[in-house]
Order: C-alpha cells, then structure tokens, then sequence
C-alpha cells in the first residue's frame, strides 16, 4: 500500500553539494512546522480527508471517537461496546497492533479535517491462504462523503495488488443494508447466508458472506460506479442522516 522513492540509477548524476548553494537560513520570527508523525503514512481519500494506520498511542483519540460512533455501530462491530475507557480503547488497537505484527490483520483511520471520523480494517488477513476480509465503521460526521468507499477500494488493490491474495471477503448482517451496499458498489458477489450465525442482545442474527476474486477487481469500474449512483467516493455506505457500520467485524478484537 506504501511506496518507497528507489535511488536514480548509476547513469543519473546525484547532485553535487558543493556547487548547490545552501538555503537561506529561516527567520527566527518563522517556526518550523513539524508533520504528525502519522500524517507521514496518510493516504489522501479527499482534498480534506485521508486514511492512515490507527495504532494503541491514539487511544485517547479512539476512545473520543468511539463516543461519538457507539451508537451507530454497536450492533455491527463488537469492540464498540468494549472500548469505553482509556484502557479498553487501548486493548482494541493494541490487539489489531498485534495482528498485524502477525501480518493476520490491521486497522486504519479516516481523518476528516483532522479529526477521526471513521475506519476500515482487515478484520482477517491469510496470506498464506490467499484470503483476507474487509470492515470498515463511521460516526455520523464521516457520512455521506464517499470516504468509506474510497478507503475500501485501498483496501482491496492493497490486497489483491500489492500483497497477490486471491479473495477478498465481506461479512455483514442481513439487516445492515448500508453494509451490504458498499459490497455491491465493489463488485462483490454473494456466495450464501449464515443463519443464525451471531448473537446481539438476546437475538440471533443471519450474517451474509460477499466475496470478490483478484480477477473480478476492475478499480476504475468500481469508482465509476460509485460516481454514477451519487458517492463520490464510491461507498454507499455511508449515511448522511446517521451514523453507520458498513462492513461487519464479527470477529474477536
């Protein structure tokens, strides 16, 4: 998903220091702006939004952002529910930091202005396998802007592109339309319905699985898609009047 700036080749001349002339010195009046660290892996979605890794040092940001989003995404992603202090949210990202340590998964933020208002993760991920599995959340202020989408999309190439897997998969219940919709904008295809397969509060929910083969991914026909039906952004999952849980983490974390 990150590209590293290759040296030029021997044939190319490195500049010579010597006949550069050094930059004027900076006014004292001027401070230097210093780039979040984090920013340094951002991957622009918008003019004003993008996505980058959300590690445990960002647990205070996490946990405000949860706040905000609990309500919206409780019945879909389960560590909603779980991160409701410094502590907890801490435990939440560390355990995906732990993923990916293992290269078995990962999380990312969205920032919009600034401030997190979203996230897509690899709830799964089998290199090995040749398989992985995609979610992503919003709180109502990332809504209806196609940032979903587009970090969706990252997702997939990240996976099907850069890393070579053969399948990407797409859990969500059967009740959570918006998360069945961004699988439909990406060109998934529905391989069956696990009934009954969860429970939430008392109640057995049936969980639909989507799935979207190296060969089926036509990126430029997806963001296309998602232009003509109104996103933008290519996510339908999003939701102008609320908040939203696109893609399901039905999974331990």
């Amino acid at each position: 998903m990150y590209s590293v700036r290759a040296r030029p080749p021997p044939s190319v001349p490195l500049p010579d220091p010597a006949a550069t002339p050094a930059p004027a010195p900076a006014p004292a009046s001027a401070p230097t702006r210093r780039r979040p660290e984090a920013a340094v892996y951002a991957i622009p979605l918008t003019e004003d939004a993008e996505l980058r890794p959300l590690e445990p040092w960002q647990a205070a940001e996490f946990l405000s952002h949860m706040d905000r989003a609990r309500d919206g995404i409780d019945p879909w992603i389960p560590w909603a529910t779980r991160s409701t202090d410094l502590d907890s949210a801490r435990a939440t990202l560390q355990s995906y930091a732990d993923r990916q340590a293992a290269d078995s998964g990962r999380i990312f933020g969205i920032w919009l202005d600034g401030t997190l208002v979203g996230g897509a993760m690899f709830v799964r991920f089998d290199a090995k396998a040749g398989t992985c599995e995609i979610g992503v959340w919003s709180e109502p202020a990332g809504g209806g802007r196609g940032l979903v989408g587009a970090a969706v999309r990252h997702l997939i190439d990240y996976a099907l592109v850069e890393r070579g897997l053969h399948r990407v998969e797409w859990w969500n219940s059967t009740v959570n339309a918006r998360s069945r919709a961004v699988a439909q904008r990406m060109g998934m295809r529905l391989d069956g319905v696990m009934r009954e397969f969860t429970l939430h509060n008392g109640v057995r929910l049936d969980y639909e699985v989507w799935s979207l083969l190296a060969r089926e991914w036509h990126p430029a026909d997806r963001t296309a898609a998602g232009d003509v039906a109104g996103d933008p952004g290519g996510g339908a999952a999003d939701d102008p009047a609320g908040g939203d849980a696109a893609g399901d983490d039905h999974g331990p974390g």
